[in-house]
């Protein structure tokens, strides 16, 4: 038993020196940083001026150790930190435009409080803005780290380094994948279910766009794929429900599937005749 112990010690000990983060560290400071730039107070209700800063003076240095387990320190940990706690308030701001995107487009949403506390799109937009800033800054692990604990909460999937314009709408959001080299505009809508990827490419072209560019004012329907570096929806574009995409399409666009649908009553109950000829239809 000691020498199958040792060749077990022995092979994981092989990993230690390339990262010693802990995971349950990060998912405590990414939790500590929703209570502070969610909108309010109300995931985490500070009492006075003294407890706020008692629990920044904390957080940060949480976020200190955190960079030193990726080998990040000294002055470049400090402009980190420093970046981090002056967008603090700028992440807080775009978050609170994100909640009222949902808001005012679903309509079974009652106010921002219920959007706040209870829309799954809401927070995972808020972990992609907070992972996106790490990953902006060439922080490795954390970024990914903080996205994947979202992503298991959620069901949602947003790559941290996809850029994504303000006033994000994710409905429902179950099913939605988002890319790394993703781009966004603002006031878009997506719904669940929604991947936004690459075609197959090999593992060289890693650094070049492999994700769709999805213009202002767009919304795509659930369980739409939209594939491809090279594909660009323009500005005002409807993409609707289980499109398959490795085009582009210009301004005003609409496209869906077209599927004929037949009543037949066959010994008094009701079926539904699907054509299986499905015709991919664009407008403009």
């Amino acid at each position: 038993m000691l020498n199958v112990s040792l060749k077990v010690f022995q092979h994981k000990s092989q990993f230690e020196s390339i990262c010693s983060i802990e995971r349950s560290a990060v998912e405590v400071f990414f939790n500590d940083s929703l209570d502070l730039i969610f909108p309010g107070m109300l995931r985490k209700k500070f009492q006075n001026l003294e407890e706020l800063n008692s629990l920044m003076g904390m957080h940060l240095k949480d976020l200190e150790r955190l960079l030193s387990q990726v080998f990040i320190v000294g002055i470049t940990a400090t402009s980190i930190i420093e970046d981090y706690s002056n967008q603090i308030i700028p992440m807080s701001i775009e978050i609170e435009k994100d909640a009222k995107a949902l808001l005012l487009g679903d309509p079974a949403a009652k106010d921002l409080i219920e959007v706040i506390l209870c829309y799954p799109g809401l927070f995972a937009i808020a972990a992609y803005r907070l992972a996106h800033f790490f990953n902006s800054r060439k922080v490795l692990i954390i970024p990914r780290l903080i996205s994947e604990i979202a992503h298991e909460k959620t069901g949602i999937d947003i790559h941290p380094g996809a850029v994504i314009g303000e006033s994000f709408f994710i409905d429902h959001g179950t099913g939605v994948v988002i890319g790394e080299t993703a781009v966004i505009g603002n006031n878009v809508k997506i719904y669940q279910g929604v991947t936004l990827g690459a075609l197959s490419v090999d593992k060289n072209l890693a650094e070049t766009k492999r994700h769709p560019t999805i213009k202002d004012h767009c919304v795509i329907y659930s369980h739409a794929t939209i594939l491809g570096g090279e594909t660009i929806i323009g500005e005002n574009s409807v993409i609707g429900g289980n499109v398959w995409m490795t085009k582009s399409v210009p301004a005003h666009s609409m496209v869906y599937h077209k599927s004929e649908v037949k009543l037949d009553r066959v010994d008094q109950n009701i079926i539904l005749d699907i054509n299986k000829q499905e015709e991919l239809t664009y407008e403009i």
